[in-house]
């Protein structure tokens, strides 16, 4: 039952992920950090598909993760390969979903956020993720004095801060907004309760 569970968290989470960065992230050049942020700059830069440039960036972080830490490789594979095959797959429906939905730039970019950060919660509440600059953040903070949250946030900050310099100051304010709202979206759905003791 929880194998099941799970299947369906990375499923749902996949679409969810990539409704976001198809439908309202890419038709603006906006960007959301890690492994995916570094994809959508790539496509942007040279028309390669996101999907597939995040399975080939993956690769060294997976070898890394197998050797070094192979739980983490298990937890996060079938979300990172599930989610490249969703944006991928979704990417041609990007025509009809423009032609009948109008949005300007910095609603886009709240929406698509609140996509993204909704499919990349789903997955983590159920104990798996798209794996990525996460599993390279969670390795480097084992050799480093530094936090895992504060090295992801340092990666995502590096990545809208090349888009800006690479695409247009623009993409750089419009995609920490969606950072922010992927943030918050994330936060909300693993968010704990604490049990309250009567």
């Amino acid at each position: 039952m929880q194998l099941f569970s799970k299947a369906i968290a990375i499923l749902l989470g996949s679409l969810i992920l990539a409704v976001g960065i198809n439908f309202f992230l890419v038709p603006f050049h906006l960007l959301d950090g890690g492994m995916i942020g570094i994809a959508l700059i790539v496509n942007y830069l040279s028309g390669l598909k996101v999907g597939l440039t995040i399975i080939l960036l993956s690769i060294p972080i997976y070898l890394l993760a197998w050797f070094k830490y192979r739980s983490f490789f298990y937890h996060s594979i079938h979300g990172m390969l599930i989610s490249s095959l969703f944006i991928d797959v979704l990417r041609p429906y990007q025509y009809y979903f423009l032609y009948y939905v109008e949005l300007d730039p910095l609603s886009s970019s709240i929406i698509g956020g609140l996509f993204v950060g909704t499919g990349i919660g789903i997955m983590l509440r159920f104990k798996t993720s798209t794996g990525g600059a996460d599993l390279l953040a969670q390795y480097l903070s084992t050799i480093l004095p530094i936090n895992v949250g504060l090295i992801i946030f340092m990666i995502d900050a590096i990545v809208i801060y090349l888009g800006g310099v690479l695409i247009s100051k623009e993409t750089l304010i419009l995609s920490f907004i969606t950072i922010m709202a992927v943030g918050v979206a994330t936060s909300l759905l693993t968010w704990k309760q604490k049990k309250v003791v009567k």
